[in-house]
């Protein structure tokens, strides 16, 4: 700890590194993921092929995934990107569907004859309702990939990984111990952000 304290100015631009990587990735993801899901959940035949897909992508072990990356896409956070908005998309597509699939149908009929559009329907009912699930799925998906992240100093994409790398190279039991605890920050501070999100978003009954 004390290498975090002495050092900040050290550590501070991993840390933007990683957060810059983490939520660029977390916004691509969510512009796949969100109409992905919402496709899904309204034709239930698309459900069982895309989720063993995005099933499969997730098992991949990160350096595996990165590695077979690199020919294509060479070293870096092009790289890196692509890889976490794969692993993120089990997480997302996966609680967008249930979100949906959750909603009461018959408040969806109840709209219908109240004369409500499609697109009204969308973003009156379904809309509000889904969000909680949604935003719990974009909550875990977060801090899977900012753990996921860390991997990727490893292909020169930057981050609070490339400080534990150097102190794993030099031995530097400090440098290792600042880049877990800061990821461990990140981390925690991510999910409770989505947690008042969370409550904020939420429909409100009276």
């Amino acid at each position: 700890m004390s290498y975090l304290f002495k050092n900040p100015d050290r550590v501070m631009p991993f840390f933007w590194e990683h957060l810059s990587l983490t939520f660029s990735a977390l916004l691509i993801a969510l512009c796949i993921a969100l109409p992905l899901g919402f496709l899904i959940a309204k034709y239930q035949r698309l459900q069982a092929p895309v989720t063993s897909v995005l099933g499969i992508i997730y098992t991949i072990p990160s350096m595996a995934l990165y590695a077979a990356l690199i020919p294509y896409t060479g070293l870096g956070v092009t790289t890196a990107t692509i890889g976490l908005v794969a692993y993120a998309q089990m997480i997302l597509v996966r609680n967008v569907v249930a979100a949906i699939k959750g909603i009461d149908p018959m408040m969806i009929e109840a709209a219908k004859g109240m004369g409500m559009s499609k697109a009204q329907i969308i973003f009156k009912i379904e809309v509000p309702l889904a969000v909680p699930v949604v935003i719990a799925g974009i909550r875990v998906a977060t801090v899977s990939i900012i753990s996921i992240g860390t991997v990727a100093a490893w292909i020169g994409a930057g981050g609070l990984g490339r400080l534990i790398f150097q102190g794993l190279n030099h031995d530097h039991t400090g440098k290792i111990i600042a880049g877990t605890v800061t990821i461990a920050i990140l981390a925690i501070g991510a999910d409770l952000l989505f947690r008042v999100l969370e409550k904020i978003l939420s429909p409100r009954t009276n």
